[in-house]
């Protein structure tokens, strides 16, 4: 009996260490990353304009592949939550479809990332041209690299999917991992972050342009 209870315990408290969110280490972990990006993109912002003003430097039109790279990303954020969404209905169909799809337009976001530097470098605007274009590359250069340390975690949250979505006891075990649940809400509350950085992003270089 007592063996029983202390099983009983143990797994009351395996599960009250999930479910108190707001406490979690990853979670704190997580804020604290995401309030030490949000400090830094801040700040080199305001260094930007600092340096534009004080240097009376040209504004930078951005190439408008950065406006449909918006849309990409904003589509790969409302991916992650139909895979939440699908995750917590333990639709496993969906659930995968959904990461799948997230996975590829965080690729094709990239791509377009790529090809909108390919048209700063048409018009000449190279990251050593003046202090400007320096931040833009800068700026645009560490959203890109959180984007893809984002990755990883996609694919590793589709691959674990696959494996062991194969049976349905494996299936309930999988959708019912309090673990699980908190990471792919973690990594959700990322994937949205960066969303909400990139449009930041793009209106201030949006705003800085029409400011001559």
């Amino acid at each position: 009996m007592e063996t029983r209870g202390g099983n009983t315990n143990s797994s009351e408290d395996y599960l009250d260490e999930y479910q108190s969110f707001a406490f979690h280490p990853y979670n704190v972990l997580l804020m604290l990353t995401l309030f030490g990006l949000g400090a830094l993109f801040l700040a080199l912002s305001l260094s930007f304009v600092y340096t534009r003003v004080q240097n009376g430097l040209p504004p930078i039109q951005l190439p408008p592949i950065f406006l449909a790279n918006t849309l990409i990303l904003m589509a790969s954020s409302w991916m992650m939550i139909r895979a939440k969404q699908a995750y917590l209905a333990d639709n496993t169909v969906a659930y995968q479809r959904a990461l799948i799809w997230t996975i590829l337009l965080s690729i094709v976001f990239m791509a377009a990332q790529a090809i909108g530097w390919r048209e700063l470098f048409r018009q000449e605007i190279f990251i050593n041209s003046d202090n400007s274009a320096s931040y833009l590359y800068v700026i645009s250069g560490l959203h890109f690299a959180h984007v893809i340390a984002g990755l990883p975690f996609l694919i590793g949250f589709l691959i674990t999917a696959y494996r062991r979505m194969q049976e349905p006891v494996s299936v309930l075990v999988y959708f019912s991992d309090p673990e699980k649940r908190l990471k792919l809400r973690l990594l959700t509350i990322y994937w949205h972050f960066l969303d909400g950085l990139w449009i930041y992003l793009v209106l201030f270089f949006f705003v800085n342009a029409l400011l001559q």
